[in-house]
């Protein structure tokens, strides 16, 4: 069974061999990585981690009108990489397949849900623990404070990325979900939740997040660390979002998204420090990792020299964890305008 995830990065080279280890131990089989305009050596690891067989890398320079993901995701709609599979899955590389079946795989997760043409992992956010300097260190391991099981604000807090069988059925990759649906098709779709409950037919067409209020992982989340340490943050606002025309990447953004409410640490039950020990130690990828890991430190350096960057920083330093709103105050936000009929959001 061959398992395709789509990948875009730019100047994420300290976070790229820990994210590559984890998803080889979980079941991922071929690896389509897209870069783009990269100041750190990501490039070049993927370069050099192609020559390995790791992966395909492919190049995606600007400019990018519809943002640097779309243009590689229209790319990757005709690799053989992803023609060729048998599931696929669109990821960032801040977010950790992290599966609570069998041996803690996707093809265990496929096993225990035999029926399933789709999959949502479901976003569950881990907040920044308090962590303000950036370190070369596993973020699975440093961040370990998480939302709680079941989240009713923000909704963008569920959103899901969409494990989803390669038969036809769906045209074109989404960062989400797969879109352009064979209309043809739907009537056979077969969409789980990750707690295995299966979805309604509004979720095979459009839907890109799990319903509120309800605990989407008893079989699988998706661990989704948006922020890391304070300085990593920064440098985040500074690269930019790899969707959005807008950037977006404020100290709002951080608000909505900072959940330290409860200790989960179940991702690391899959075991991948061998893989990525053995990454660190090819030569060329040692020395490229640590090129990347320096890069991030002085690029922070260097935007410390100015007003706006050093504001963001206090801003975020000032910045306490999210609280978690009650049932009540967060259906207060949303339901006066459900009765309206002017819809969520």
């Amino acid at each position: 069974m061959r398992i395709t995830a789509v990948l875009c990065v730019r100047n994420e080279g300290a976070f790229l061999l820990e994210w590559l280890a984890h998803h080889r131990a979980c079941g991922i089989t071929d690896f389509l990585v897209f870069s783009n305009d990269c100041d750190d050596g990501t490039d070049a690891m993927l370069d050099r981690l192609e020559a390995l067989g790791w992966l395909i890398h492919q190049r995606n320079p600007g400019p990018h009108p519809e943002g640097p993901q779309w243009s590689a995701l229209k790319r990757a709609d005709r690799h053989p990489l992803v023609t060729g599979a048998d599931w696929l899955l669109s990821l960032d590389i801040d977010e950790f397949v992290n599966v609570h079946v069998g041996d803690r795989t996707i093809p265990a997760l496929l096993a225990a849900l035999p029926e399933a043409t789709a999959i949502t992992l479901t976003w569950r956010l881990f907040g920044n623990a308090g962590v303000v300097r950036f370190e070369d260190a596993p973020v699975t391991e440093t961040f370990t404070r998480a939302a709680p099981g079941v989240l009713h604000w923000p909704w963008r807090g569920l959103l899901f990325k969409t494990l989803v069988r390669n038969d036809g059925s769906y045209r074109k990759l989404g960062v989400h979900r797969p879109r352009a649906p064979v209309e043809t098709r739907m009537a056979g779709q077969r969409w789980f939740d990750g707690s295995g409950r299966r979805l309604a037919d509004v979720f095979h067409r459009g839907r890109i997040f799990s319903d509120v209020g309800r605990d989407p992982y008893g079989l699988v989340q998706l661990n989704h660390y948006p922020l890391g340490a304070v300085e990593s943050f920064v440098l985040k606002r500074y690269r930019g979002r790899g969707v959005h025309a807008d950037n977006g990447l404020d100290a709002g953004y951080w608000v909505e998204r900072n959940f330290n409410a409860v200790e989960d640490r179940s991702v690391l039950e899959l075991d991948s420090r061998a893989l990525r020990e053995n990454l660190r130690a090819d030569a060329v990828l040692g020395r490229l990792h640590a090129a990347a890991v320096a890069w991030r430190r002085a690029q922070f350096r260097r935007l410390m020299q100015e007003d706006a960057w050093r504001s963001l920083y206090g801003q975020l330093l000032m910045a306490g964890p999210t609280r978690v709103l009650s049932q009540e105050e967060a259906e207060s936000i949303w339901k006066p305008h459900i009765r309206a009929g002017q819809g969520r959001a």
